[in-house]
């Protein structure tokens, strides 16, 4: 079977990362024969500046075609002042939505050479492995009615919180099908306490437990509560499961507990296509970090991880997919840094392809 992808760098270090990412595709290739049909095009601010809006819509087309999607990053303060509806972060939410991919796999994994970057404890987080399944094409953020208002001679923000039982359904069996796959437990986060749709959040998901994976572990936990575990203990959780506002929030308190941001990779994941395979669209979860752009100061490493998570999810390549997670631990291990993983234990200071260098350098000696 062809291995199709779809890159698409975007704005900022998305180019500078995305870079790295082509020299391990090529890897692959060479050392692997794992080819791969790679078509590279423009999302964000880059395809706003070529086409006057942030996605065109042959690139959607192309994205709906191919086995999967990987994706740099969005934005730049050159495009704050544009209509909400060209900026460049609606490329990236209409890629999501037509290409309904609803649930979306944040992992948290600290690996042991950084535990001391976390604001956490070294034995708080160290081995620390986590997965967050958030919810990604309903809730607060796509419900309606939206908008700012009139109303009693004021302006009124509107957003609405939204989710029908099949939207529920379909991601709580994708995150008690991945927890089968892992450590065997799910714990769900809403506010059923306060909020309708977390009433009907938790049924669905219990139902959905009880009738098809009564051997998978459930818990149910309030998301602020969740929060506030997560930054006490977190390696009580294997896999979470949360809406999309919550998602949003909790992946990027367990983001921090890694210690870097630039560390950690993203999938998401929709419906199976003809060939078997899962609609999918992968991301690094850092933004387009236009302060650093075209310094050779980015960390490639969430990119690279990224196409690991593609490996695994998309092209049924588990083993290759471990290699090169290996392959960054290694690295990592033997102290080579980018600039925002430099600490006070020092590491040796390279530039973003400088790590990818190293990167291929552990790839090779894993042969």
């Amino acid at each position: 079977m062809t291995n199709t992808l779809l890159i698409l760098p975007g704005d900022g270090i998305g180019p500078e990362v995305m870079a790295e990412v082509h020299r391990i595709i090529d890897w692959y290739g060479t050392k692997r024969d794992l080819k791969f049909d790679v078509t590279e095009d423009l999302v964000g601010g880059a395809a706003y500046d070529a086409h006057g809006k942030p996605l065109s819509d042959a690139t959607m087309a192309k994205a709906q075609e191919v086995d999967a999607v990987l994706l740099g990053a969005v934005g730049g303060p050159q495009y704050d002042k544009l209509d909400f509806s060209l900026k460049p972060e609606r490329g990236l939410l209409r890629l999501r939505k037509e290409m309904d991919l609803f649930a979306n796999l944040r992992p948290a994994q600290c690996f042991d050479a950084l535990a001391d970057f976390s604001s956490l404890k070294r034995d708080v987080v160290s081995g620390l492995d986590i997965m967050i399944v958030r919810e990604l094409t309903s809730g607060i953020y796509f419900g309606e009615p939206r908008g700012i208002i009139e109303e009693g001679g004021q302006r009124v923000g509107l957003n609405t919180q939204r989710y029908t039982e099949a939207e529920i359904d379909r991601v709580a069996r994708s995150a008690f099908e991945l927890a089968r796959k892992r450590g065997n437990k799910v714990c769900s986060m809403e506010k059923a306490n306060v909020m309708e749709s977390g009433i009907l959040w938790r049924e669905v998901v219990q139902k959905v437990h009880d009738e098809s994976y009564p051997d998978v572990e459930l818990s149910h936990m309030y998301a602020d509560a969740g929060g506030m575990q997560l930054c006490r203990w977190p390696k009580q959780f294997d896999v979470i499961l949360t809406d999309n506002l919550f998602g949003d929030l909790l992946s990027d308190v367990a983001a921090m507990l890694t210690g870097s941001l630039g560390m950690l990779p993203s999938a998401s994941l929709g419906a199976p296509m003809e060939n078997g395979r899962p609609k999918a669209m992968y991301e690094p979860v850092h933004g387009s970090a236009p302060d650093i752009a075209g310094q050779g100061k980015a960390n490639p490493i969430a990119c690279i991880l990224s196409f690991a998570m593609a490996l695994r999810y998309s092209f049924d390549e588990g083993a290759e997919a471990t290699r090169l997670e290996k392959a960054v631990e290694k690295v990592l291990a033997d102290g080579v840094r980018t600039a925002d993983l430099m600490g006070a234990e020092g590491g040796t200071p390279v530039s973003t392809s400088r790590m990818g260098d190293a990167i291929l350098a552990a790839l090779d000696a894993s042969l």
